[in-house]
């Protein structure tokens, strides 16, 4: 724990005092200011951080420092990002524009509202294409995607029959792997794969396994692709396909993986950045994929994969621009290039100036700071050589005569009425000198 007081105590009533702490826990910072009239709480999750640089480039104090990335991003466990709270003065961009959430902040009290400061204009949004089915939140790389499907199993609505004769067959030219099939009945199988930058599906293949398989015929009518076809008797009418997807903003990076993946258009992305990423072919020579790793540790969009022909590459497509392999990687293989923020409007605020300048700063990588060219620099006088001081020798007889002296006239002190007319004796003293003064400059006046 940290107490760092901004201002003193004794300092003028008008000077608000600030004190400023900060706690570790797990692999949280949490760093606290507060005042008589508000309270600011950052709290940066340093696992959770990629290590992007893109705080340190705003920060108008430079309060924030990046650390080691490529050590970091291959093993090392240290925060990518370290803070001197002594500089920060909790203006929230680090929180406003951090691609990944590894930064948030909460304000009470008398603060301006969070509508007063922009922050990134980028969303996922799930349109009315989707059905919903299972793709998107088993490719998702963040976990950041949850789909409720609110479909009965087969067995709640008919018993299993088990005399049943029939055949199925699945047509693997129009089946997308949705998995609706298998969530509804048990006789689907759904084998899983690890999903790639250019093959995102999680699923490699549907199974039937038809001694768990009744031939009820529903799972061809709830196939959104027409692609199951059974010959049996069907007992009922099949249920209504319904469901809602929930994206958890705290994980999602808004890489696209879910809009790749998705066979029916159901996905809509804004990404915080446009820009541009390029390998540098004469420095991809250099780089080792399998011993390195460190793009591959850090991307939030998960677009790192080796091919069979090169070292490395991308799927662009994931790209959200933020530039952490760029930091992490020691070759110097890719460039990140940024060419547009996309934000919220920036309110006629007195601060508006410093936000506008932290934006562009995330394009151009040029911070404006304050201008402390008239500073006045006081030159230093130089060190003076010690000199040795000459105590005066102390007369032992005269220094007891002063003591003797001294204690003989406390008790006076002491006695209020010998006090109070000294200060009597001492009051008229002074008005007789004042009257005398005041008569001479008047006769001097007169003449």
């Amino acid at each position: 724990m940290q107490n760092t007081p901004d201002e003193n105590e004794n300092s003028d009533k008008n000077t608000i005092k600030v004190t400023k702490d900060m706690d570790v826990q797990g692999s949280h910072f949490i760093y606290k200011q507060f005042t008589e009239k508000s309270r600011k709480e950052l709290d940066y999750d340093y696992k959770r951080c990629t290590g992007c640089g893109l705080c340190v480039k705003i920060c108008p104090t430079q309060a924030l420092e990046l650390g080691p990335m490529h050590e970091i991003a291959t093993g090392m466990d240290a925060p990518p990002v370290t803070l001197d709270i002594e500089k920060c003065t909790f203006c929230g961009m680090c929180a406003k524009f951090c691609p990944v959430n590894a930064f948030k902040m909460e304000i009470s009290g008398e603060v301006p509202s969070e509508d007063s400061y922009p922050e990134f204009d980028s969303y996922v949004k799930i349109n009315n294409n989707c059905l919903p089915c299972l793709l998107c939140e088993s490719s998702c790389p963040e976990d950041a995607i949850e789909v409720k499907l609110n479909i009965p199993k087969k067995e709640d609505i008919t018993p299993f029959d088990e005399n049943a004769e029939g055949e199925i067959e699945i047509d693997t030219e129009k089946c997308n792997l949705c998995g609706l099939c298998s969530h509804f009945c048990d006789a689907f199988i759904m084998l899983e794969k690890e999903p790639s930058p250019t093959d995102p599906s999680p699923f490699e293949q549907l199974m039937v396994d038809e001694d768990e398989c009744d031939y009820c015929m529903l799972c061809q009518d709830i196939c959104p692709e027409d692609a199951i076809k059974v010959k049996g008797k069907k007992p009922c009418e099949p249920p209504a396909i319904e469901g809602e997807v929930h994206i958890d903003e705290d994980k999602c990076t808004r890489c696209g993986w879910c809009r790749e993946v998705c066979p029916y258009d159901a996905v809509e992305i804004k990404k915080p950045f446009e820009g541009e990423i390029t390998l540098k072919e004469n420095n991809i020579k250099r780089c080792d994929p399998h011993g390195c790793q460190a793009c591959f540790n850090v991307c939030p969009a998960h677009l790192w994969y080796v091919p069979e022909d090169k070292n490395i590459a991308i799927k662009e497509d994931y790209c959200i621009y933020c530039g952490a392999c760029e930091n992490a990687c020691p070759e110097n293989v890719m460039s990140v290039k940024r060419t547009q923020v996309h934000h919220t409007k920036i309110p006629d605020a007195p601060w508006a100036s410093q936000w506008e300048d932290a934006i562009e700063s995330m394009i151009t990588s040029k911070r404006k700071h304050p201008d402390t060219s008239r500073t006045v620099e006081v030159e230093k006088e130089p060190s003076k050589e010690h000199e040795e001081v000459e105590f005066p020798e102390i007369d032992e007889s005269l220094l007891k005569a002063a003591r003797e002296r001294i204690n003989s006239t406390k008790p006076a002190l002491k006695n209020i009425n010998v006090r109070r007319k000294w200060e009597k004796e001492s009051s008229e003293e002074t008005r007789k000198e004042f009257r005398e003064k005041f008569k001479n400059k008047k006769e001097g006046n007169s003449k």
